[in-house]
């Protein structure tokens, strides 16, 4: 399979965009899609930031900056994908929502084209199954945030070819990223270790065994972790965190992945994290301090 020359990414969310800045740092011309304009403005705007921020530091020239934007175009008109010779969905973690796009995609797109999921745990073969190219069909996991972090998971189905998964691989090399590879199962590797330790966290805070500073600063300073389990929940969004732990109990069938109740009420109340402005801490300003309610 040749070489990938254009890039589409279906998502304009904090792992979207920064996968379309990947795409355009690295010579790629980039679709990046998203049906809310609103939300594609917010990714231009970002991706521009964080393009300079990598100027300032000295890691690319204005210039290369310059060009990456210049390979960058934004739409809301998911035919502008059909020229793409790799795409890449990073949509809300629903499984139900990633098959219907695939349908779609698979429809518009041309033949050749390797449709990958940045899911991080969300069977691949059964998204696969979806579409009548389930051989180009490919699990290829960013981290968050992908122009920073340095692992890319990439998670084979049933009947992902070789050639599809040599493609990715060196894809993923293109973007100087260490690469690891999973076998199709619920929450792959990352996911399958990282989340029930943040669930187990939220269950340590709603049984009242510690408050959510010292559970983190345990955490950080115990075990030398880079961010406490409960503010890395708030980074990542807290509905995500739930939408993973769903998959892990549904999928593997173990009471241990079973949501924390306070992690449900969370996401019931809204507080999702970080990027609405409360989760589990509060990240507005001026605002009072939340306490957890604790099971008594």
């Amino acid at each position: 399979m040749a070489e990938a020359k254009s890039l589409g990414v279906v998502g304009s969310g904090q792992m979207g965009s920064g996968i379309a800045q990947l795409g355009a740092m690295h010579g790629l011309h980039v679709w990046l899609l998203d049906t809310d304009p609103t939300a594609l403005c917010r990714a231009n705007k970002s991706i521009s930031s964080s393009l300079q921020r990598f100027v300032s530091k000295g890691q690319i020239s204005q210039a290369a900056c310059t060009e990456a934007l210049g390979r960058l175009k934004y739409t809301s008109n998911i035919d502008e994908l059909r020229s793409a010779d790799f795409i890449v969905e990073a949509i809300v973690e629903s499984e139900d929502v990633k098959k219907k796009l695939f349908i779609e995609l698979d429809k518009i797109t041309k033949s050749s084209a390797i449709l990958a999921s940045n899911t991080s745990s969300i069977s691949i073969t059964r998204l696969a199954s979806a579409t009548s190219r389930p051989c180009q069909v490919i699990g290829m996991h960013f981290m968050n945030p992908p122009p920073i972090m340095k692992l890319v998971e990439i998670v084979r189905g049933a009947d992902t070819s070789d050639e599809t998964f040599h493609a990715t691989k060196a894809l993923a090399e293109r973007f100087h990223k260490t690469i690891i590879c999973s076998q199709d199962y619920s929450g792959f590797i990352v996911n399958r270790i990282l989340m029930p330790m943040i669930n187990e966290a939220f269950f340590t805070l709603y049984t009242g065994v510690a408050t959510k500073e010292d559970i983190d600063t345990g955490m950080k300073l115990g075990t030398n972790h880079p961010m406490g389990p409960l503010e890395l929940a708030d980074f990542i969004g807290l509905d995500v965190c739930l939408s993973i732990m769903k998959v892990l109990h549904a999928g593997l069938g173990d009471s241990k992945y079973a949501p924390c109740p306070l992690l449900v009420q969370y996401v019931d109340a809204g507080r999702v994290g970080r990027k609405c402005g409360v989760g589990v801490y509060d990240y507005r300003k001026g605002s009072e301090p939340i306490k957890a309610s604790p099971r008594l």
